[in-house]
């Protein structure tokens, strides 16, 4: 291993956060910046460090980063795209950003790149939007931050002005844009978009399905929505997805994820009344029909947190507030939870019970070295997962 990379081993838990970066890489979960209070401050989060968790031991370790490291940050858009990992804009102490920075996650080196692109131009300053992955591309979409009166176009409505927000001809807002960055060109593109465009948000969510990229609900302006949109990627043409069912309460600072070839996860957010929220909600986007399913989860709220697809299409959820978040010394959380949205197939279903009940039965003890190598050692890794003397809740 390569001796600049400080790796600390032992019954290490992530520190609570919120608003901070979350990928999954070959069942490995990567957390990046984010935000804690302490006392009556918030303090951001060490830029410096990455927080890897082994979703099949269930083991963290914290790993030293180097080169271009960013500026300790909340409310990045992050994404995971041919092992690196990629981050834009976001909020640090001088306020909204738009630079962009990649890491390899593959080389055990953890050492960030600031990327300049060549050909085009970067988007303003904002946090909390989201973005998809296509084709070996990153489409960024929406966000607050600020622009200079000069650049703000009143007649397409792309920027809705913040009108609490303003310091001489800067003026802060939400957009409703779209940006297109080339990883490979190092190139920032706006494609032209037909159809009639989601409202200027943020704090809203996103996933992609196939060549289509959907978001829900976010707050725009001084409300908070549950409205779904679609961006077809081939023809870059909006279109909004009116439900035939009860739909969830409008909400920001939630998150929704892909669970299938045709259905998207929503968890948690912020409510309209602004109560944290713990509800789970599938939509199936060729019926349109939004249905809230059950979990172990309920007496968890979360908001500002992340979901990351998993193996065997779990959702893991990680940090994030179960309380307000505008409030003083509000309740940062650690853990991760695991939603299982699909039956999981039968060989991580032996394993997993083999794995948790081996100290149990004496017969399991026994015939564990009788199975074939291969096997054995995916055994003894999930066994670590179910150790008695684990603190970690899950």
């Amino acid at each position: 291993m390569d001796a600049a990379v400080e790796r600390h081993r032992s019954e290490l838990v992530a520190r609570e956060r919120s608003g901070h970066t979350a990928v999954v890489d070959e069942n490995l979960l990567y957390v990046w910046g984010g935000y804690m209070s302490v006392a009556d401050e918030e303090v951001f989060l060490p830029n410096d460090e990455i927080w890897v968790y082994d979703l099949e031991r269930g083991v963290w370790e914290v790993f030293h980063m180097t080169g271009d490291v960013p500026p300790s940050m909340s409310g990045t858009c992050g994404c995971s795209l041919n092992g690196h990992m990629y981050i834009f804009g976001g909020c640090d102490d001088n306020g909204q950003t738009n630079q962009i920075y990649c890491v390899d996650l593959t080389d055990g080196k953890y050492m960030w790149r600031k990327i300049m692109h060549k050909l085009g131009s970067a988007p303003s300053p904002r946090d909390k939007l989201s973005c998809w992955v296509y084709n070996g591309r990153i489409i960024y979409f929406g966000g607050y931050g600020h622009k200079l009166l000069t650049d703000i176009d009143s007649r397409n409505r792309s920027f809705i002005v913040d009108e609490a927000s303003w310091v001489e001809d800067v003026f802060w807002g939400w957009n409703n844009e779209v940006h297109i960055f080339d990883p490979m060109e190092s190139s920032w593109n706006e494609p032209q978009i037909q159809g009639r465009a989601p409202a200027p948000r943020a704090a809203h969510s996103s996933a992609t399905i196939g060549c289509k990229g959907y978001i829900c609900g976010g707050r725009v302006m001084e409300t908070r929505t549950s409205d779904t949109h679609c961006l077809d990627f081939e023809s870059w043409t909006w279109s909004e997805i009116i439900p035939v069912s009860p739909i969830p309460m409008g909400r920001s600072w939630h998150t929704l994820t892909a669970v299938s070839d045709s259905t998207l996860f929503l968890f948690g957010g912020l409510s309209v009344d602004c109560k944290p929220m713990s509800d789970g909600w599938l939509l199936d986007v060729d019926t349109k029909n939004w249905r809230e399913v059950e979990h172990p989860y309920r007496d968890k709220p979360r908001l500002w947190h992340t979901a990351c697809p998993g193996k065997d299409s779990d959702v893991i959820v990680f940090g994030g507030s179960c309380d307000y978040i505008l409030l003083v010394d509000t309740g940062h959380c650690n853990d991760a939870l695991v939603f299982q949205m699909q039956p999981y197939p039968l060989f991580r279903i032996c394993e997993d019970y083999i794995a948790k009940n081996v100290r149990k039965y004496e017969m399991l003890r026994n015939q564990l070295p009788l199975l074939p190598p291969k096997l054995l050692t995916a055994v003894r890794r999930r066994m670590s997962f179910y150790r008695p003397s684990k603190e970690q809740k899950h």
